[in-house]
């Protein structure tokens, strides 16, 4: 926006000075992109990346000629952690912005306050975030994880004997709708490998929440009953008092492995990694992958880092996996409105369907024709000393997301592709 408004101010200045007007784009020469991520409170620790990755990956789109000859214009807003601000900014980037699509959101509680006004107005929403499934949305595509491409795995691998053979399981999560229902998907298929409820503890703490001696203290003595471990959805800034909590405490991968899905290489940045060593996290994509594609991405993201001067990256440059996945969907929208010849929502979702990106993972990520969902790999990975982590486990290819999860009641009688309204 600040963008905007100086070309624009420039421009007056100019012609008040009797001199041609520098060259700008009117408004039909170019094709507006709605940017919603928070850049203030809690999630911001997470989101600020995801909006550079966006106006990286314009920059990169602009550069080699826009989409159908016109240059991508970036919209961004800050709903700032606010759930219903989400909402808000929604309906002004569609009715007021007249953005044809947006990239954004984070926490599902954001996304379920966008999904209506998405609906209402026919608007695109990419998510770029792993989240607990049990949804579907003509308007919306989920370029993150879903639970059987992050979760299930995850638990899948503490159960086998490489994965440390673990018998008892403390569900921590933020407190709300994703850890909530990833927990209940999670205990539904614990119970269906033996697990008994008596083996399993939950636990819930807000948004920001900062003090977790307590918790760990009780994770702890916990583990006493058995060979324990933590699965996290422990969501934002939250993450880094845990963290420093379990060094503090001396809890070690090799006595409780906590397996978080919301903690990445960026989440780590301000957390002394050393007494960590060995904790894990899943995730579709790594930064330490070692493949061409992924040497690319991060070449192209440090040059941006350090030419726009982003506050960390300048200096550490870091990916992960929902920048990632945020490229890939900024990518397939515009091969999407190029097969289309058109941005027209309707045009471009039927357009969507089976596009294929070369990602970072190593692996051509392709959207499902039917449910709006990516095919993609899944790695486990502990954490190293630099805050970086070294892949253990990883599926022999893309996994095909299951968004209604098998282990909830009455999803055998949900759609597998979103309704036509």
């Amino acid at each position: 926006m600040q963008r905007r408004f100086t070309l624009k101010a420039l421009t007056a200045a100019v012609a008040l000075a009797g001199i041609s007007a520098i060259p700008s784009y009117a408004a039909e020469d170019t094709i507006k992109v709605g940017v919603l991520h928070s850049l203030s409170g809690t999630m911001a620790i997470s989101e600020t990346v995801l909006k550079d990755t966006v106006l990286m990956a314009i920059d990169e789109i602009n550069a080699k000629g826009g989409v159908m000859g016109k240059k991508l214009e970036p919209v961004v807003v800050d709903p700032a952690s606010n759930w219903p601000l989400f909402a808000e900014k929604t309906k002004q980037l569609l009715t007021q912005d007249k953005v044809a699509v947006i990239f954004g959101c984070w926490t599902s509680v954001s996304r379920k306050s966008v999904l209506p006004v998405v609906e209402e107005l026919n608007g695109l929403l990419f998510y770029p975030v792993q989240y607990e499934g049990e949804e579907l949305s003509k308007n919306v595509f989920y370029t993150g994880a879903a639970p059987n491409q992050q979760a299930i795995p995850a638990v899948d691998y503490l159960l086998s004997k490489d994965g440390g053979s673990v018998k008892r399981f403390v569900l921590l999560g933020t407190d709300y709708v994703y850890p909530r229902t990833t927990n209940k998907i999670l205990r539904a298929y614990l119970h269906s490998k033996g697990v008994k409820d008596s083996d399993i503890d939950e636990k819930y703490t807000p948004f920001g929440h900062s003090d977790y001696q307590t918790i760990v203290a009780d994770i702890k003595k916990f583990s006493e009953g058995g060979k324990t471990a933590v699965v996290s959805t422990i969501n934002g800034d939250s993450n880094v008092p845990f963290y420093k909590e379990l060094g503090n405490a001396g809890l070690k991968a090799k006595d409780v492995p906590v397996v978080a899905f919301s903690v990445g290489e960026e989440e780590l940045r301000g957390v002394d990694t050393k007494p960590l060593v060995g904790h894990l996290a899943a995730w579709n994509y790594f930064m330490s992958l070692k493949n061409p594609t992924n040497s690319e991405f991060i070449k192209k993201w440090s040059a941006y880092a350090k030419a726009h001067n982003i506050a960390g990256h300048k200096d550490k440059p870091l990916t992960n996996d929902p920048m990632e996945a945020t490229y890939i969907g900024i990518n397939m929208w515009k091969q999407a409105v190029e097969k289309a010849k058109s941005t027209d929502v309707d045009k471009v979702i039927a357009a969507m369907a089976g596009q294929t990106f070369k990602a970072p993972s190593g692996f051509v990520a392709e959207m499902d024709p039917k449910n709006h969902h990516l095919h993609k790999p899944v790695f486990i990975g502990e954490i190293r000393a630099d805050g970086q982590f070294n892949v253990v486990w990883k599926t022999p290819g893309p996994v095909k997301a299951m968004p209604w999860s098998p282990y909830i009641e009455g999803n055998d009688k949900k759609p597998d592709e979103p309704e036509k309204k």
